[in-house]
């Protein structure tokens, strides 16, 4: 089965990435397909045969027109410099053109070692692989931005991590993958003319509009910061801790890449820390925005050598720019609280509102999902869910009363309750759920992965029959941490 392939990085970026092939699976099995997704990518698949898409999405076969490789990187790790990472484990196949008309790397993870693997093996477990696949499918389904997954491949193999564990093939699709880190490497390494070269392809494939700025890099640094603010306002929205806000992990598209020890979080902690190897809490769920701005003044410095040969001037421009980001970030947040709240308009108070609620979240430790769907149904007068969530029945009620104060005259309580529960999603890939499903997976069984990927393809509307979906940890499920896919 081939694949139309229209490869502009390969073709016109030569020297930014290094060639590399598959390793062979000894038997590779088709875990799930994403037929949807192919049919958005103009991806013909209706006379291929499991074994077939098996073979193609875990590197056994290459599909003609690939020319796959390992694109080169750098990165901030835990605040640390790596001049040299790259694609230690992921081989871009090649890129399509969507029928309308959108562009899309087609990505194979784990499919073995590439020359950036710093000897590691190159392979991806089970567990990780089909995390991603589910975390993925829930993001796009509450609309933010992210990665998504194709294809999800046994092969057959066992990849050997404190244990030895299956192993598979995740293919991956995103708008590309150049990354901060993609800037750093050759902004370090290379100078000047890397990184006009490299800001030029990007504003060609992502942004054409900024072509005719009077700065072009200048505009690239102004649309990614937009782009990262809007992104994590919509992460702390649904209560997603990404778990390993790197450099190397941050792509320029605005997209959300690289599920690794990631989370969605269940009783409000400002500070909640999912990852095993996050000791100090740099990337808790309180401190992503601090850590989003921290990334783009990383990628500012990266782009100053290209900002500074069109106009020296702009250089200070750049820094105006990172220095504004905490206030555009606010905006975003604003904006989507406000959305999840019923709000309508702005009123000068709604920032005090807003971070009160949290605060008082954090004193109750409330389950932060099914605290906005319980307010939605305050407004409908039901108001039994809200105080099963709480300590005591009148434990928010001075919040309570002013939000609902702000609420009146923005339209019926009704209209309000509905428009909520279009932005505060019912169903999200619950720790508990996600464990015992990739538990499962791991010894066999795909059903419980298989039935809530289903769910969480549908995070609003609620079913009778997915109850046991809205509820969060049982208390012995105890702490929650999650570990790098590598």
């Amino acid at each position: 089965m081939d694949i139309a392939f229209d490869n502009s990085f390969h073709d016109s970026m030569e020297g930014f990435y290094a060639p590399a092939e598959a390793a062979k699976p000894s038997a590779p099995r088709l875990l799930v397909f994403n037929r949807p997704l192919a049919d958005r990518l103009g991806i013909d698949v209706a006379d291929a045969s499991d074994d077939q898409l098996a073979r193609l999405f875990s590197g056994e076969e290459m599909p003609g027109g690939a020319n796959p490789l390992a694109l080169a990187y750098a990165g901030h790790q835990f605040g640390h410099f790596s001049p040299q990472l790259g694609d230690g484990r992921a081989l871009l196949l090649g890129e399509l053109v969507a029928p309308d008309g959108a562009r899309f790397d087609i990505q194979l993870k784990g499919s073995g070692p590439t020359p950036f693997s710093r000897n590691g093996d190159g392979k991806a477990a089970i567990g990780p692989v089909l995390r991603e696949f589910l975390i993925s499918e829930a993001m796009a389904a509450m609309g933010i931005p992210t990665t998504r997954s194709l294809a999800a491949v046994a092969t057959g193999d066992r990849v050997q991590r404190e244990q030895a564990h299956p192993g598979a093939v995740l293919t991956r699709v995103a708008s590309s993958h150049i990354r901060v880190g993609t800037f750093q490497f050759f902004a370090a390494h290379f100078g000047v003319d890397h990184v006009v070269q490299l800001s030029e392809y990007s504003i060609r494939r992502h942004f054409a509009d900024l072509a005719e700025a009077p700065n072009p890099h200048l505009a690239l640094l102004d649309r990614v910061i937009g782009l990262q603010c809007n992104l994590v306002a919509r992460w702390l929205g649904v209560g997603f801790i990404h778990g390993v806000m790197n450099t190397d992990n941050v792509a320029i598209s605005g997209e959300t890449i690289d599920y690794g020890p990631c989370a969605f979080m269940d009783r409000f902690s400002v500070n909640t820390v999912f990852s095993s190897i996050d000791a100090n809490g740099r990337y808790a769920y309180g401190r992503q925005p601090q850590i989003m701005h921290w990334n783009m003044a990383r990628f500012a410095e990266a782009l100053l050598p290209a900002i500074h040969a069109v106009d020296p001037d702009g250089v200070e421009r750049a820094k105006q720019l990172v220095d504004a980001i905490p206030e555009r970030f606010r905006a975003e947040w604003h904006a989507r609280m406000r959305a999840k709240l019923g709000l309508e308009g702005i009123a000068v108070d709604d920032g005090a509102l807003i971070d009160a609620l949290f605060d008082r979240l954090e004193e109750h430790r409330v389950d932060f999902t099914s605290f906005f769907r319980a307010l939605a149904m305050l407004l409908r007068g039901e108001g039994t869910a809200l105080e099963g969530l709480l300590p005591a029945p009148d434990a928010m009620a001075p919040w309570i009363a002013e939000w609902w104060e702000r609420i009146e005259g923005g339209g019926s309580p009704l209209d309000r309750a509905d428009a909520m529960d279009r932005e505060n999603p019912l169903y999200i890939p619950r720790n508990h759920l996600v464990e015992a499903a990739l538990g499962a997976a791991e010894a066999g069984d795909l059903a419980p992965w298989s039935e809530l990927l289903e769910v969480v393809r549908h995070p609003y509307a609620r079913r009778p029959e997915w109850s046991l979906f809205e509820a969060p940890a049982p208390a012995e499920f105890g702490p929650y941490k999650t570990f790098c896919g590598t």
